[in-house]
């Protein structure tokens, strides 16, 4: 009889683990992204000079950029770089704009850019395309600046995204905020059961691509209380 309930037990067990691993590689989208969608014809409205861009990736993809201009310089005057910046996996651009004037007070843009299914973006979300629609925000800012003149940063995933994209562009500096060393890893905590590495569909392996990057890093931790750009008192460093 303790040999059948024993068994028993054991075969209940086996079924959990396999329906919460499936579960999770199923629906891992929804645990790792919470977009919030904006419709396209909705104008943005800031409190800083800005400009909205809308890029025509391919023909299902969208990516929705806003461009938020230096101020305190003469109208003759061209700002001194850009600082692109890349958000977390949460909400879309209009969450993660208030340390944007910090930046551009010091004579810098700032452009962010969201990702498919974030704001107005629409198109794929696999990991290789994030890296390369991050490639295509450095390429409209290489058009304008050279690579000295150009800051990358980050929050969360969008740290991954932008220590991938200066470990093969040059940059003047990369600043880092929440960085996770990889998706996997962060993962592997909670599931330490699963093979999470087959599992996921995305890895953000940061500790790859920081290696290669030849910019000076700053890396930030906090909690939620910080802003996700810069906190009060923080100083951009180009």
């Amino acid at each position: 009889m303790n040999k059948k309930k024993t068994f028993r037990w054991i075969k209940v067990a086996l079924l959990f683990y396999g329906i919460i691993g499936i579960a999770f590689y199923y629906g891992q989208d929804h645990l790792l992204f919470h977009p919030v969608v904006v419709e396209r014809k909705t104008p943005y409205a800031f409190s800083r000079p800005f400009t909205e861009l809308n890029l025509n990736y391919d023909a299902a993809t969208n990516l929705n950029v806003v461009q938020f201009r230096a101020i305190d310089r003469p109208a003759d005057s061209p700002a001194r770089g850009v600082f692109l910046y890349f958000h977390n996996g949460k909400g879309n651009i209009l969450l993660d704009t208030a340390g944007a004037g910090d930046v551009t007070k010091e004579g810098y843009e700032v452009w962010m850019l969201d990702y498919p299914g974030f704001g107005k973006s629409t198109g794929s979300r696999r990991e290789i395309d994030l890296y390369a629609y991050a490639l295509v925000l450095y390429k409209l800012a290489r058009s304008r600046w050279k690579p000295s003149q150009i800051s990358i940063g980050g929050e969360g995933i969008g740290a991954a995204i932008a220590t991938q994209l200066a470990s093969v562009r040059d940059c003047q500096h990369l600043f880092l905020r929440d960085a996770d060393y990889s998706l996997t890893a962060a993962w592997r905590k909670y599931l330490f059961l699963y093979p999470v590495g087959t599992l996921l569909h995305y890895h953000f392996p940061t500790y790859q691509y920081l290696p290669a990057v030849t910019a000076p890093v700053t890396i930030v931790h906090g909690d939620n209380a910080l802003k996700p750009l810069l906190k009060p008192g923080d100083t951009f460093i180009p």
